[in-house]
């Protein structure tokens, strides 16, 4: 039985020390157990369609190097990959990159303050009522009045604001965003832009030609 045991360590994984086996006819009645190592297979009732399944003794789980959660990983401190010199963090820190790059981020801090410091200065010169004239980045002029002025920091990006009432039915929504209610005004007629898009003057609402016709 040892030798056929042997044989059986190549196909299941076992090992030959760590197998029970147990003999089944073909109806799946157990025969007996291959319990003798000195044996010979022979020496058993083995029929053709005989099966023999195998006990696994060694304690391995199924699964168990197929799931690599149940395998322990190698965690390093905080300290020791802080003093590494070949790590990432080393490579960047040398090299002054992503938040080690401190000049950098005091620079970009301080153009968004700028950035906002115009934009806010833009804002306040843009009163309530008046006309004006919307240029946003690869959309056509369009005329409309000055319905909102402020942040809206719970519905857009952060910053300033300016909700505008077309003229013409080239807007997004009706004044409202989010079921909140800034202005009010028709249906397509509104939008938000922001200050540096919009231009105050004496822009007179275009006139469509309608009167004319009878």
């Amino acid at each position: 039985v040892r030798p056929f045991q042997c044989k059986l360590e190549l196909v299941v994984g076992s090992p030959a020390s760590c197998m029970d086996l147990e003999l089944y006819s073909t109806e799946e009645e157990l025969l007996g157990r291959l319990d003798c190592d000195e044996a010979l297979l022979g020496s058993y009732p083995v029929a053709d369609g005989c099966r023999v399944h195998v006990i696994d003794r060694s304690g391995a789980r199924i699964g168990e190097y197929e799931d690599v959660s149940q395998v322990e990983k190698y965690e390093m401190a905080e300290s020791d990959y802080e003093n590494r010199p070949e790590s990432l963090r080393s490579f960047l820190r040398q090299r002054r990159w992503g938040r080690y790059d401190t000049e950098g981020t005091q620079r970009r801090a301080a153009e968004q303050q700028q950035r906002q410091a115009q934009e806010a200065a833009l804002a306040a010169a843009l009163p309530l009522g008046a006309r004006c004239q919307v240029q946003v980045p690869g959309q056509p002029c369009k005329r409309a009045t000055i319905m909102y002025v402020g942040t809206c920091q719970t519905d857009f990006k952060p910053g300033y604001w300016v909700g505008v009432r077309y003229d013409e039915p080239l807007g997004k929504h009706d004044g409202s965003v989010g079921g909140r209610r800034y202005f009010e005004c028709q249906p397509k007629y509104g939008a938000f832009v922001k200050p540096q898009s919009v231009t105050p003057g004496d822009f007179p609402e275009e006139d469509d030609g309608l009167e004319d016709e009878l």
